[in-house]
């Protein structure tokens, strides 16, 4: 909130609330003060105070924000399961937290300065779909297979930690002792409070440490969000990793699904999920969304609405919630043509980027140069991935976020979804580090494929071609009534088979059928045989006046919460 743009987010008649006085709770706080203040200060210069926890007990004492259920102060459900909940401090239920006034007036206007940046300056199609979901739609996207983190437990008392959170806290405790031992001062503030994202800040302990060794850290700490369970649990076993609270050993890792599921109806039988994301609810209702545009692409849905992830440890007051606001949108795109008419606007744009190709070097040096240049060069998949990440940076700059606080990190490849062509994520700094606050992601035709496999609906676009396309192929036609009489209850598995031959494998079985001794060979090693009173094979010539296609999906989604406390 160093810059001048921040009030406007919260002076806006629609929800009042006096920017002043929350300038002279901060300043009186020490959160951040004019510098130089006692020799009457330099316009624009601004000296942080210890942030952190003195923030968030500032949010929660004026009531932006508070602890879910704070007066029943949690129950005191030692052990779930195998599952630890330490709530012997009155947090209320952790993970769930309710917006005061100045809070929902704050997230109003955030919102408000979302939709008219993105959805009515863009022309973008709003809906608002339903939280509660059925089983078989996350099921064909993955969520239920991989929808999930990796967490240990505590060999002794069992209590529960993020795998990667605790590599993390541990191997950057023992960075910070070495440096005291070396007689190094910390960097920055912020690298002293990074842990604190995680389950707990760990007290750290002057140890030297190998200048080797230094560097297998560091580069373990560059890769964090890349490593898949295996090979975290060989990181834990091989640095010797344990729960610091208690020193003592933790499991392998396993995964956890995020999401939480119910029953939908009395019958109990069909089972359903909160949304971890709002992006389903536009696939599936995706041919209602091309007609109502008239069959043109590209267009964009847009959604402001809650979700739910069910978090292993949620720490850090807005950060890492179990519910949360998210403002997403779907970008449906040609695959063949991803350019964007308004590339021209941001293509000048100079976001401080963070490649793949840097992250795997075990460094995190900031590129500087326009969205142009990184697109043309490949580090930026295509010009509408680009045109995104520019609208994403003047919306964040917009809403008070300081530039010299904001980057955009590239996913790494083991880090990024198997079907996804290019991901990047905004990440704001802050008292807990770098904070991913938007991922902006080219989803490719993954979506819409997996809906229409799994349903049997087209989810396609088409466009008409200026020319024609021209072919010629092969075809089987069948006499269907020999065939059933011929071939009977094997007459399905033939026709799979002959059904699925190319154009080379039909010119042959219309070769061998006229010499007389055609047959197709099942999966089971069967053969039957084969003439031409039950198939013939001619080629013929097919004019294409449209195209079909299933859309790519360009998709900006937006962390409302984690913008807010970054502010």
């Amino acid at each position: 909130m160093s810059s001048a743009e921040a009030p406007s987010v919260v002076n806006k008649a629609a929800h009042p609330f006096d920017k002043a006085q929350l300038d002279t709770l901060l300043t009186s706080r020490f959160f951040f003060a004019p510098a130089f203040e006692i020799y009457g200060g330099v316009a624009g210069l601004y000296d942080y105070g210890p942030p952190g926890s003195v923030l968030d007990t500032l949010l929660t004492s004026r009531f932006f924000f508070a602890p879910a259920f704070e007066i029943y102060g949690g129950e005191s459900f030692k052990f779930l399961g195998w599952i630890h909940i330490d709530l012997s401090i009155n947090l209320g239920v952790a993970g769930l937290y309710d917006y005061g006034p100045p809070g929902s007036a704050l997230q109003a206007n955030i919102l408000d300065v979302w939709r008219k940046h993105f959805i009515i300056e863009e022309n973008m199609l709003e809906v608002d779909t339903t939280i509660m979901t059925p089983s078989a739609v996350f099921e064909t996207s993955g969520h239920v297979a991989k929808f999930a983190d990796w967490m240990v437990k505590d060999v002794v008392t069992g209590e529960v930690l993020r795998a990667d959170h605790l590599v993390e806290a541990v191997l950057e405790a023992r960075l910070k002792g070495d440096k005291e031992a070396r007689g190094v001062a910390e960097e920055a503030v912020v690298d002293e409070k990074d842990a604190k994202k995680k389950k707990k800040k760990v007290k750290s302990t002057a140890v030297k440490l190998e200048d080797s060794v230094v560097s297998v850290y560091n580069t373990i700490l560059a890769q964090i969000d890349n490593y898949t369970g295996e090979e975290l649990g060989a990181i834990i076993r091989e640095h010797e990793i344990k729960n610091p609270d208690t020193n003592n050993a933790v499991s392998e890792p396993v995964q956890f699904n995020l999401m939480f599921d119910s029953m939908i109806g009395p019958t109990g039988k069909l089972k359903g999920y909160l949304r971890p994301e709002t992006a389903q609810g536009h696939f599936v209702n995706f041919n209602r969304l091309l007609g109502f545009n008239n069959g043109r692409l590209p267009f964009a849905s847009a959604q402001i609405g809650r979700s739910f992830r069910n978090e292993i440890s949620p720490r850090a007051g807005l950060l890492r919630v179990r519910e949360f606001t998210m403002a997403e949108i779907e970008h449906f795109v040609d695959p063949e043509n991803k350019k964007h008419v308004r590339f021209d606007e941001i293509k000048d744009i100079k976001p401080k980027l963070l490649p793949k190709d840097v992250q795997m070097q075990g460094r995190t040096d900031l590129l500087e140069m326009t969205i142009g240049e990184a697109v043309e060069k490949k580090i930026i998949d295509n010009e509408t991935l680009g045109y995104f990440v520019g609208r994403i940076h003047l919306f964040l700059l917009q809403v008070g976020i300081d530039p010299e606080r904001l980057r955009f990190r590239q996913h790494m490849p083991n880090e990024m979804a198997h079907y996804a062509a290019d991901c990047w994520d905004a990440e704001i700094q802050s008292s807990y580090g770098w904070i991913e606050c938007v991922g902006c992601a080219d989803r490719s035709a993954y979506d819409l494929s997996v809906h229409s496999k799994r349903t049997g609906q087209a989810l396609v676009a088409s466009q008409a071609l200026a020319e024609p396309i021209v072919t010629e192929r092969a075809v089987a036609e069948y006499n269907k009534k020999t065939f059933g009489k011929t071939f009977g209850k094997d007459m399905p598995a033939i026709l799979d088979v002959l059904n699925n031959y190319n154009d080379e494998e039909l010119m042959k079985l219309k070769s061998d059928v006229e010499a007389g001794n055609a047959t197709v060979a099942l999966a089971d090693g069967r053969k039957f045989d084969l003439n031409k009173d039950l198939v013939t094979v001619e080629r013929k010539t097919f004019k294409q006046s449209v195209r079909e296609f299933t859309p790519n999906v360009i998709e900006p989604s937006f962390g409302i919460g984690r913008i807010l406390y970054s502010l």
